[in-house]
């Protein structure tokens, strides 16, 4: 690794040397550990660390050559990628800022002998690893790094194909503040400011006026009940009119900036302009005000979106789904980690999921879901395209015969798809088949709709038992023949007990979940940005892999019983018996 001062350019940090020179990455073959740096580090830790770990038991995770296609082929010798990637699993598993990172790298042996390096190398920058992750957020080269990891934990034989799977998902808030609407428009209005100050200060001389500099000259703090409110929002809604109509029309080229992109989304989301031009406050009665899915709720975060789950759940972030492996006779692993805006469901995250596991070669055989995920469409998809079981509650049937338990359900209609024809319990054959018509979700069935006529549901005794619609006649909806037959079969097997012993084991994912959360701080953003959370995630999936993994205990060795605590210790000197198991109940 090159040391800080080392550069080939110019420059005073290695930040320099790789963000600004062109950088191409130079395999180095048959690498390994030097001589005295194992000895050292045998010696200064006979039990091995996980750092250490991972050299002897994977030979690292990763190698040059396959980060190859990220740099360009021409350019100067730059730090080996494999090491990078290395170091920022280990920080992410260690809970370690960059600084301390590559302090770690300098100084931590065993973090050396992870990296196959002398005792005497100095290190680098610590600002490389950010320049790293910002190479990795572009495209999907953070799931093609988990990919790799993934197949070198196949290559040693820790994770294997058509086992069980579960997956749940979590929310995660963004490294933003909570705004009022008059301080997210002021907020951004000085974001756009500063952006411009640093990039073209020229071209706010003959905008920016005293006012101006009271208004947007230091972080907005106005609470929720601000003094003269109805000023503010006119003067800040006339300020970033006046400065992108400026920008508009006199230098287009910096309207493409974050953060003016950013003004401009959040002025249009909470202004309007009439037709007498004059800039209006939006209100949900004068204008509308966007949905949450498209709302920007910070100028510095314009991806994190405001969600709600329950009556208890409310953030502002994003969402994240974890897969994990949960086989009997072997350690858990993670093996897709995905991230979406929070207000994207569950359902639509479950076709990504598959591609990528198949991509990996993980597909399991049982895949266990929650009611979020559970869909006929994917049901039906997951098991004809990928052979893939999924294995979660069926969602529940809405009407009102079924909420109330009386009445004439759908399942009391006899459906006869070869003649198109639906007959109720009181003998009556429908007069009309249409469809199926798409729904307006993609991850919902196509819906056949069957209608009976006024003079059949009119007279009929048992008509407030079928519908109470004013229309005096029934309609009954249900997908196509394939997909009903499955949606039964799904609810039939629900109570099946040893149906409902293999989902039991989805709750596991709860603990999996608690391990992310607080135990690698994954429900607080680092990083901005839908692109850069992505990959603080998939670095923690892979951090939570390894340290699972090097704490397994060899193979067909029992786990030693936990020790008792004090008072335990005291019971068994007396000889007082004392229950083996939480399930004792006393007396």
């Amino acid at each position: 690794m090159r040391g800080l001062g080392q550069t080939a350019c110019s420059g005073r940090f290695e930040v320099q040397y790789v963000a600004r020179c062109s950088v191409s990455v130079r395999p180095r073959s048959g690498e390994q550990v030097p001589s005295l740096t194992v000895q050292v580090a045998r010696a200064s830790n006979p039990g091995g660390t996980t750092a250490m770990w991972v050299r002897d038991r994977l030979d690292g995770l990763w190698r040059d050559e396959d980060f190859q296609a990220w740099y360009p082929r021409d350019g100067r010798p730059g730090l080996s990628p494999a090491q990078l990637a290395t170091v920022s699993v280990l920080q992410f598993l260690y809970n370690l800022s960059d600084r301390q990172a590559a302090e770690a790298v300098r100084c931590r042996i065993d973090f050396k002998y992870a990296l196959a390096l002398p005792l005497d190398d100095p290190g680098f920058h610590h600002s490389v690893l950010s320049d790293f992750r910002d190479r990795l957020a572009e495209g999907s080269r953070a799931d093609l790094l988990l990919d790799l990891a993934l197949e070198r934990l196949r290559e040693a034989g820790l994770i294997k194909e058509r086992g069980r799977q579960r997956t749940d998902s979590t929310h995660i808030l963004a490294a933003v503040r909570d705004l009022t609407r008059l301080e997210l428009v002021t907020e951004a209005m000085r974001a756009a400011l500063e952006e411009l100050a640093r990039t073209a200060p020229q071209e706010l001389t003959a905008l920016v006026t005293e006012e101006w500099g009271k208004r947007y000259g230091r972080p907005v703090r106005l609470g929720k009940n601000p003094t003269h409110p109805k000023t503010r929002i006119n003067n800040t809604g006339a300020d970033a009119h006046l400065l992108l109509t400026h920008l508009h029309q006199r230098q287009p080229a910096f309207r493409t900036g974050p953060q003016v992109q950013a003004l401009r989304e959040v002025f249009a989301q909470n202004y309007l302009i009439d037709e007498r031009g004059r800039i209006r406050w939006r209100t949900p009665e004068d204008g509308g005000l966007p949905p949450s899915a498209t709302a920007v709720v910070s100028p510095y975060d314009p991806q994190a979106r405001y969600s709600r789950r329950g009556y208890a759940t409310r953030w502002t972030g994003y969402l994240t789904h974890i897969t994990e492996t949960c086989d009997d006779d072997g350690i858990n692993v993670v093996t897709d980690v995905a991230t979406t805006e929070a207000t994207v469901s569950d359902a639509r995250a479950l076709p990504g999921i598959h591609r990528r596991l198949t991509r990996r070669r993980l597909l399991p055989a049982e895949h266990l879901i929650g009611s979020g995920y559970t869909t006929l469409v994917h049901q039906e998809h997951a098991a004809r395209e990928h052979q893939v079981d999924l294995v979660g509650p069926a969602r529940a049937n809405p009407t009102r015969q079924h909420r109330d338990q009386e009445g004439f359900g759908r399942d009391d209609f006899l459906i006869d798809f070869e003649q198109r024809q639906v007959t109720c319990p009181q003998g009556q054959t429908s007069r009309a088949w249409y469809g199926p018509y798409p729904t307006s979700s993609p991850q919902a069935a196509p819906l056949i709709v069957v209608k009976f006529a006024k003079s059949q549901c009119g007279p009929c005794p048992a008509r407030t038992r079928c519908t109470s619609s004013r229309a005096a006649s029934r309609s009954v909806g249900f997908p196509s023949k394939n997909l009903l037959d499955l949606q039964r079969r799904t609810r039939a097997e629900q109570d099946d007990p040893d149906r409902r012993q293999i989902y039991a084991v989805r709750s596991g994912i709860e603990g999996t979940i608690n391990e992310f959360a607080h135990g690698h701080q994954m429900r607080r953003c680092r990083y901005r940005g839908l692109g850069k959370t992505h990959v603080q995630h998939v670095l923690t999936a892979i951090a939570v892999n390894v340290g699972r993994l090097c704490d397994q205990l060899p193979p067909n060795e029992p786990r030693p019983p936990r020790p008792p605590t004090a008072f335990q210790a005291h019971l068994d000197q007396q000889g007082i018996p004392r229950p083996r198991s939480w399930r004792f109940v006393g007396g």
